[in-house]
């Protein structure tokens, strides 16, 4: 009777359980922290219809009571909240259910400012800046309002960063029509037709990928006002001024969902370098990825340091462009591209250049007076394929690039006249294909291959005389000749395979790249009876090259929303054979490389994060490293080398710490990086004032580095300014050898840059910004310690009285300071007045750049224990008149 009294009692108890019972757990976020005010049902599996709900408290906390007669295995909770993608989970036991939610791609966790301050928006990670918040009347292009947003730079090149970090790419409208050189969108596409730039961290355009690999990248968003997209957009220019100056520009642009387009023709001869549209801002990252050391010129006619000036004011050009780039989208993800263009240009440049060595117990100094002139014609064209779904990824890209460029230059050196001329013809094609395929089980594949073609004839020729003691004996002669090539084929083949799982998704890659060249050149004397021949016996170079490379590599990612992170090892077997019959050289190397390298990315906050990446890598000096024949590169620096290739070990460190506040339009970010590199080898220079040789000797060295940055962008509310600010510390250590004495080096660089972009009224816009660098070099050489100074500053004042009257006014101050120097000085001014016509559509703007007429520039350059003093030429005042028609 007891037995059987125990035995209901359990009965009756488990069923009361069962009947009755609690569900609970927390909600928090992908950081960790609590999500407050969630609704939380209890829903029923089969009808899906709410059984009971609940809201978490403060600390993410939730409480539901199973209804009786409801078994746990019929029904789930799910979770909702604004901003956080929902998530639903079956309940187990009486175990906690607990939840870690993603911040939700549909939902905007949205900051609006209201009244006249700027509207930013941040939705997961996507940052949206309103453009008519932030433009003036002035700005002409998009590239003239994203200079002014905060968190936003832009360099002189025209690459954009955002805290520090440069960005891959900028989309229009979603789509990818330019790649990396975006110049060509920021300085056409008119801020009048853009609604929001959008800034995409962690940006993985792939979508087979997304959420399976590591991606840090940042990329911008053009997003086109709906308007826009209905019509074909454009802003015609043509400019006459004085002396004989012209600027004209047609343009046609369509921002469709289905064809995109961006086509110009472009001419001036106001010193704007219509290359600077054609910059490929991210072509580090391209020659990483293909792997390949793609030859670099050899020959030229000698070198000068660029002005450190805005180019407009020294550049002395009649330039021509067609650059036509448009783009198709086709059903499922299909897209066509085109992106073509042929640029023309004529430039001329006068300079003098003195150039002091300092090296122990002796001084080499060098005068140089030149007057040069640069014909370029250059024609790219690249057709791409591309389909991009979420489980299917194709690209493939042919590239052909032809380069024709001519060079004349008169040059006095030292008191005596050398005239030169170089042609370079460069040509290549390459294609790359790659294909991504994620298969059923959500394991990815991946089959890559590229191919490439590069050939560059180089030919130079110095007019007579020139150094005849050192060339020919004593003798005069007609011609110095030097030719050069480097014809290349390439390709690299590879497979890989991921396994996505729920943290970490790993990687396997196999493949193998082939690298075929040759180096040949020949210094000549065209003798004055017209008879040619060889410099010396060690003045040509049958140069053959072949480098084999079989790879493997496990790569590790974590893509989570906190942590991201990215192991990488691959183990590479090279083989590299080379021979010259001349010197009867014929050698090989054969070595077995491990090349690892680590990023991460820490979230330690909503909207902060941490970096650290770690590299290692062993890397192969290239053909152009072990040629024994003597190469004149300049009419003064004659180049041989060791047969034995250069290896070098190469380690890299860094970390960084990223803040954004988006409520307040705050930002800042402060980085650090060390690099060491060791090699077996060293450079050593005999230095004298004729001419200066050069070959590698089999001398251990290292070089190191330090550098440290920080930036910062504030927008004011209160004085509707946005502030920025950097600095920047950087230190090299590096060996050299000249006239046989091995000399130390350590030159630091310290850079502090202040900016403000501010609207005082709604009439009245006034911008400023300063930059000043500090340059110290120190070596054995007692002589050669140097302190350089540099402060430059530029200011501009918009005044806008009416909506149709405009006038600008701007300036730029150098200043430079080196002890036993006079001081340099300069300041350039600006100013321009618009009037739009609005019924017309068009604006006729009088401008006068560099009104004050100033000719000369003067500038100071170290390196290491060489001192640089040039003196340029500049174009003086150009006042134009300019009629812009918009479409």
């Amino acid at each position: 009777m007891r037995s059987f009294i125990l035995l209901l009692c359990g009965l009756l108890f488990s069923a009361l359980c069962f009947a009755q019972g609690n569900v609970h757990g927390t909600v928090k976020d992908s950081t960790g922290k609590a999500v407050p005010f969630a609704t939380v049902s209890l829903k029923n599996k089969v009808s899906n219809t709410i059984v009971t709900y609940t809201v978490t408290d403060t600390k993410g906390a939730y409480n539901l009571t199973r209804p009786s007669g409801q078994s746990p295995d019929s029904l789930l909770v799910e979770v909702r909240s604004m901003g956080y993608k929902s998530q639903s989970k079956s309940i187990t036991g009486t175990a906690p259910v607990d939840f870690v939610l993603k911040a939700s791609v549909n939902q905007l966790q949205a900051v609006v400012i209201k009244s006249s301050r700027p509207v930013l928006r941040v939705n997961g990670d996507t940052l949206s800046y309103k453009v008519a918040e932030f433009s003036n009347p002035q700005d002409r292009t998009i590239g003239d309002v994203i200079k002014k947003l905060p968190g936003i730079t832009v360099a002189s090149d025209g690459t954009i960063s955002y805290n520090n970090k440069p960005i891959s790419t900028v989309y229009i409208g979603g789509d990818n029509l330019l790649d990396d050189k975006y110049s060509i969108a920021t300085n056409t596409i008119p801020q009048g037709v853009v609604d929001k730039v959008q800034l995409i961290q962690n940006d993985q355009p792939i979508k087979a990928l997304q959420n399976k690999v590591m991606s840090d990248d940042v990329a911008l968003n053009l997003d086109i006002k709906k308007g826009a997209k209905l019509q074909v957009v454009g802003q015609e220019s043509i400019g006459a001024g004085l002396p004989g100056n012209y600027d004209a520009e047609l343009n046609a642009m369509m921002f469709k969902d289905k064809y995109k387009a961006i086509n110009y023709l472009n001419g001036n001869n106001i010193g704007y370098d219509l290359t600077q549209d054609l910059r490929s801002h991210n072509y580090n990252d391209y020659m990483q990825r293909i792997d390949n050391n793609v030859p670099a010129t050899v020959l030229s006619l000698g070198s000068v340091n660029t002005p450190a000036l805005a180019e407009e004011r020294y550049l002395f050009n009649q330039a021509g462009i067609l650059n036509l780039n448009n783009l198709v989208n086709l059903k499922n993800g299909v897209h066509l591209k085109v992106n073509a263009y042929y640029l023309h240009d004529a430039q001329k440049q006068d300079y003098s250049q003195r150039t002091t060595i300092f090296l122990p117990g002796d001084t080499v100094h060098y005068r140089e007076t030149q007057h040069s002139q640069y014909r370029p014609d250059i024609f790219h064209a690249e057709f791409t394929t591309n389909v991009n779904r979420d489980k299917y990824y194709l690209n493939d890209a042919l590239l052909m690039d032809a380069n024709r460029s001519a060079w004349n230059s008169a040059l006095n050196t030292n008191g005596n006249m050398v005239g030169q001329n170089f042609r370079d013809n460069a040509f290549s094609f390459s294609n790359e294909f790659n294909l991504i395929k994620s298969l059923k089980s959500s394991y990815v594949i991946q089959a890559y291959s590229y191919f490439s073609r590069t050939t560059e004839p180089e030919h130079r020729a110095i007019q007579p005389n020139f150094n005849d003691s050192l060339f020919n004996h004593g003798i005069p002669y007609s011609q110095l000749i030097q030719d050069v090539n480097v014809p290349t084929w390439y390709t690299n083949n590879y497979f890989s395979f991921k396994i996505p799982g729920n943290v970490v998704t790993q990687s396997f890659r196999a493949g193998f790249s082939v690298q075929s060249q040759s180096l040949a050149s020949n210094l000549n004397v065209v003798q004055n009876n017209n008879s040619v021949n060889l410099e010396s016996d060690s003045a040509i170079n049958h140069l053959n090259w072949m480098k084999k490379k079989a790879y493997a590599e496990f790569a590790y990612d974590i893509p989570g929303d906190k942590l991201k992170a990215n192991l990488t090892l691959p183990l590479i077997f090279q083989q590299i054979n080379y021979s010259d019959t001349t010197y009867a050289l014929n050698k090989s190397l054969t070595r077995l490389y491990f090349n690892p390298q680590f990023r991460m990315k820490y979230q330690v906050g909503m909207e902060n994060y941490l970096n650290l990446a770690y590299s290692y890598r062993n890397q192969v000096g290239t053909i152009e490293d072990i040629y024994q024949g003597a190469i004149l590169t300049d009419y003064r620096s004659l180049y041989a080398n060791s047969p034995d290739l250069t290896l070098q070990q190469s380690q890299q460190a860094g970390a960084g710490f990223n803040y954004r506040k988006a409520l307040t339009l705050f930002f800042f970010s402060v980085n650090a990086v060390y690099s060491h590199i060791s090699a077996n080898n060293i450079a050593s220079s005999v230095i004298t004032n004729n001419i200066q040789e050069r070959v590698i000797l089999p001398y251990p060295n290292s070089t190191d580095s330090w550098a440290l940055s920080g930036s910062v962008s504030k927008y004011s509310f209160a004085l509707r300014t946005t502030f920025s600010g950097g600095i920047q510390w950087q230190s090299n250590r590096s060996v050299q050898i000249q006239n046989d004495v091995l000399l130390p080096f350590n030159t630091v660089t310290e850079t502090l840059s202040f900016g403000a972009d501010t609207k005082v009224s709604d009439q009245v816009n006034f911008s400023y910004k300063a930059t000043g660098i500090q340059v110290d070099s120190h070596s054995a050489v007692e002589a050669s310690a140097f302190h350089v100074d540099q402060l430059q500053q530029q200011a501009s004042v918009y005044y806008n009285p009416t909506d149709e009257l405009q006038f600008k006014l701007a300036g730029e101050h150098y200043f430079t300071r080196q002890q036993g120097n006079p001081d340099l000085k300069y300041f350039f001014a600006d100013a321009s007045a618009k009037f739009k016509i609005k019924r017309w559509k068009t604006d006729f703007e009088l401008s006068a750049v560099n009104f004050l007429n100033v000719k000369t520039y003067n500038a100071l350059y170290l390196s290491a224990n060489t001192l640089i003093a040039n003196s340029y030429t500049l174009p003086g005042r150009i006042v134009l008149l300019k009629a812009m028609f918009n479409l």
